[in-house]
């Protein structure tokens, strides 16, 4: 009688592939494209007047962190469960860099919106997903929680913009200078 046994994933171990999956590379670019979006009207609809335009921005910014909040925790389960491509060779001071980067990366996607979430619900005003979910309060109406809550926000939303370009930056350098599969791995569909 023959048993089937199924690999258990341990990091560390021998059974990290080639490439991300379908789903790891759906998601990085999905939230990479939201992370910008979230991010360009979050910097400008700050020093709008009160206006209906900035009342519908400042919607659309709490949709775009909500999402981003919930593909930043089910991408967090797949990173968790499903084994990623072995290092590169490289220094070892690059890969510690390396994962200290995505370490942050993947701290801020989930603190930022968190953070906004949380000021949201001091300042009084619910967060309504999509015109169709209220989203419970986090924190009771706090004008001075909601002050603290807004300038780690922004402060955590910067440091992540910097991340970001960071990240960036080191993809280049593995594509132009080190000319290795690095980025092609995230790059590839199947």
């Amino acid at each position: 009688v023959q048993t089937c046994a199924l690999p258990i994933f341990q990091p560390g171990t021998a059974l990290r592939s080639s490439g991300y999956t379908r789903t790891a590379v759906v998601l990085h670019w999905l939230i990479a494209l939201l992370v910008l979006c979230g991010f360009t009207i979050g910097a400008n609809m700050v020093d709008l007047h009160m206006s209906p335009e900035k009342l519908r921005l400042y919607a659309y910014h709490k949709w775009i962190g909500i999402t981003v909040l919930g593909l930043a925790l089910a991408r967090s389960v797949w990173r968790l469960t499903h084994p990623v491509p072995a290092d590169e060779p490289a220094p070892r001071w690059q890969r510690t860099l390396a994962h200290l980067t995505h370490g942050l990366l993947y701290g801020l996607m989930l603190a930022v919106p968190m953070l906004g979430w949380l000021y949201t619900s001091a300042t009084g005003y619910p967060v309504v997903y999509l015109k169709l979910w209220q989203l419970p309060d986090l924190v009771p109406k706090n004008a001075a929680l909601a002050r603290v809550l807004v300038g780690a926000h922004t402060w955590l939303a910067w440091a992540l913009f910097w991340i970001v370009l960071l990240h960036v930056a080191g993809a280049l350098k593995h594509q132009l200078i080190d000319r290795d599969t690095t980025m092609r791995r995230m790059l590839r569909w199947g």
